[in-house]
Parts: C-alpha cells; sequence; structure tokens
C-alpha cells in the first residue's frame, strides 16, 4: 500500500531510531552516514523504486538497487526491514554472531533484498554497471539504481566505471552520490579534495543532477523522478545529493567523528528525545 509523504516523514523517524539501537547494542557500526541517508532511503524504498515481494534476486522487470557504501548497513537494514523483506525484529541481531545482519551486507547470508556484497569501497558502480547491461540483454526497461559515499570516489576504479558507463551508453541507471563532505579521517576537501565534482561527471559524459537539500523528503523524492525522466538518452545518470552526516540528532551533524562511532546509554537517550515520535514502532 503506497503511503502518504507525512507517514513516509515518520518512517524516516523511525528509521533513525532504529539506526541508533543497532549500534549502540552492539558497540559498534556507522550512524553517521546512515543518517544522513535515510531520506534516500525512505524516498527510493516509498515512492521512486518499482520492486516486488518476495524478494528474487534474478528481479527480473523490476527495479534493482546496489549499495557501494556498504558501512552504512544500519539505514539499509532498517529501510528493508520497514518495507517488508524480512521481519523488523531481526534487526536486533545486527552485527552478532550467525546474524544475516553482518556490519557490511553479505550475499551467502541469503538476506532479502541484498543482490552483492559491499563494503570494499569503490566497487558498487561497477557491480551496477553490468547488472543494468544485463537488464539490456534481456530486454527488461526496469532501471538500476546505486549509491556511493562521496569519500570511496577518491578511489580510481569509480572513474573506470564513470568512463565506461559513457562509452557503452548505459542509459538504464541512476548512481546517487551522498555528498556530505565527511569521512573517516576528516572531512573530504582536506583528505584528498573531489575539486568540482559536478563538472568532472559531466566531462566524463554523464548527465548529472544535484539537489542541495538531501534531508529534505519532498525534495529528494523529485530529484529521483526527474532522474528517471532523464533515462533512456544514451547517457548514464548522475544525482550529486548534499546530505548532513548524523542528521536528526544534533550532536552528530556535521562530524566525520560520528562515522564509525556507537552512541552510549546517555548519548542514546538524548538522541531518542530528538528523534520523538508519539506511538514509536521500536523493536
Amino acid at each position: 500500500m503506497s503511503k502518504s509523504i507525512e507517514e513516509l516523514k515518520s518512517l524516516t523517524t523511525q528509521i533513525r531510531r532504529d539506526i541508533l539501537r543497532m549500534v549502540h547494542a552492539v558497540n559498534s557500526g556507522h550512524p553517521g552516514g546512515s543518517l544522513g541517508c535515510t531520506e534516500f532511503f525512505t524516498a527510493l524504498y516509498g515512492k521512486v523504486m518499482n520492486y516486488n515481494l518476495p524478494f528474487t534476486m534474478e528481479g527480473k522487470n523490476e527495479d534493482h538497487f546496489y549499495l557501494s557504501n556498504g558501512h552504512i548497513s544500519p539505514v539499509f537494514y532498517s529501510t528493508l526491514a520497514r518495507f517488508g523483506f524480512f521481519p523488523v525484529d531481526e534487526l536486533r541481531t545486527f552485527r552478532k554472531l550467525d546474524s544475516r545482519l553482518q556490519g557490511h551486507p553479505t550475499t551467502h547470508e541469503g538476506l532479502p533484498g541484498i543482490r552483492v556484497a559491499s563494503g570494499s569501497l569503490g566497487q558498487g558502480l561497477s557491480v551496477a554497471l553490468g547488472a543494468a547491461q544485463g537488464k539490456k540483454i534481456d530486454g527488461d526497461n526496469s532501471l538500476v539504481y546505486t549509491l556511493q559515499g562521496d569519500g570511496e570516489l577518491q578511489e580510481g576504479q569509480n572513474w573506470e566505471a564513470f568512463m565506461y558507463a559513457a562509452s557503452k551508453k548505459v542509459d538504464n541507471i541512476i548512481s546517487t552520490i551522498d555528498y556530505n563532505g565527511q569521512q573517516i579521517d576528516g572531512s573530504t576537501d582536506n583528505v584528498l579534495s573531489l575539486g568540482n565534482l559536478h563538472a568532472k561527471l559531466e566531462a566524463f559524459g554523464w548527465t548529472v543532477l544535484e539537489e542541495k537539500n538531501g534531508n529534505d523528503l519532498e525534495a529528494v523524492i523529485a530529484i529521483l523522478e526527474k532522474a528517471k525522466t532523464e533515462t533512456g538518452k544514451e547517457k548514464p545518470v548522475a544525482i550529486i545529493l548534499h546530505t548532513q552526516m548524523g542528521n536528526g540528532v544534533d550532536f552528530m551533524m556535521g562530524s566525520h567523528a560520528w562515522h564509525g562511532k556507537a552512541p552510549n546509554d546517555e548519548q542514546l537517550d538524548t538522541a531518542f528525545k530528538q528523534l520523538y515520535l508519539e506511538a514509536p514502532a521500536d523493536y
């Protein structure tokens, strides 16, 4: 059943609560980028992407999603659970022994919604391009979506993939870049500046869209829908999505310190007060 914008906005808050609860329980994980990408995942699975349940790995005649920056698995797992791919209660097993919800998503655990093991940064776009070309060979007109972190664009394989996609006119792919300006060692500008990313992607032959309000759910839905209208024109499509690391929790926002650090008990309580829901559906 399609959800209203207000329902989806409430869901983003619930997903943020899930993220914090997961990493707090095991004192391990990556809350910063997960919190920053919550609107993207909610928009993608709640309004934009065409998919079927129960999940099948082949996914014939449905859209695919590939997560490249696999360390933000908490937001991915929560989204999948909240949209019915597997029971919400399973979130309590995050990063525990024998769990299907490993720190980085894996396929050998058979978790519905996971199409590729990810976390070795810089590889997601290459995998997605293979899937996109496979769909063309099969006569499948569905789309392939990806998400990459800005920090991982410092790796060369991404630029080989960008060049390949344009050269081979892979026009059934929409690759979103989470542009929060932070990575584990500091700001992307200080570690290794990406320069004018918009101009670089255009120079590589991509259609490039940009959204400055990447934590505004309606804006994210709109830019994804606009990107869909640009597919099928013999050029791959990229979205530069400006987000705030740690969004929704004031002491985490905008700081690389929360890239891979879990909140303590007091910090979790403070965060939950900021992520207030009248009737939370916490697991």
